[in-house]
């Protein structure tokens, strides 16, 4: 059992500061030793968020998952859409699942530490808090190539337009 110090420290183990953030978010989520899984509503989709950590590594792998399936016959046009859009991010990318068609946002962080790896609350909330942001930002861009007709660089163009003021 942690004593209070323990338990009140800012940092802790990667896989341990996630399930925190979202116990205090409300989010639903499941955990094993080295991996948990949440579930998280977006303004466009509901969003599957799965932190893995590798502790040979040092890493924490981060993905979220967009609930989007691409069907062959639009992967060509998808890969177009990743790459504008990948372009576009300084950290983390979006790729395409080749065996599944699955549509995924990743990121690996490198956590080190001198005795026990740990993961501050404000880098677990960075890491979840970008990863939504960028999948809720370029969402529309997937869904305009899916399911819109447009090209990947219309998709990019329509999704992006920036709205001024107030209607």
């Amino acid at each position: 059992m942690l004593d209070e110090m323990e338990h009140d420290r800012d940092d802790a183990a990667p896989i341990e500061m996630l399930e925190r953030y979202y116990a205090a978010h409300g989010w639903t989520h499941e955990r094993d030793d080295d991996e948990i899984v949440a579930k998280v509503k977006g303004s466009w989709t509901e969003y599957e968020l799965r932190a893995i950590w590798r502790d040979e590594d040092a890493v924490l792998q981060f993905l979220a998952f967009p609930d989007v399936r691409v069907s062959d016959e639009r992967r060509a046009a998808m890969y177009e859409a990743i790459g504008l859009v990948n372009e576009q991010l300084w950290i983390g990318h979006f790729e395409l699942w080749s065996s599944s068609g699955i549509l995924l946002f990743r990121h690996a962080a490198l956590i080190d530490g001198d005795d026990e790896p740990s993961l501050s609350l404000e880098s677990a909330e960075t890491l979840v808090e970008s990863a939504i942001d960028e999948c809720e930002r370029f969402y529309p861009v997937f869904q305009f190539v899916l399911w819109g007709g447009k090209t990947p660089k219309e998709a990019m163009a329509a999704a992006l337009i920036e709205t001024q003021g107030e209607a």
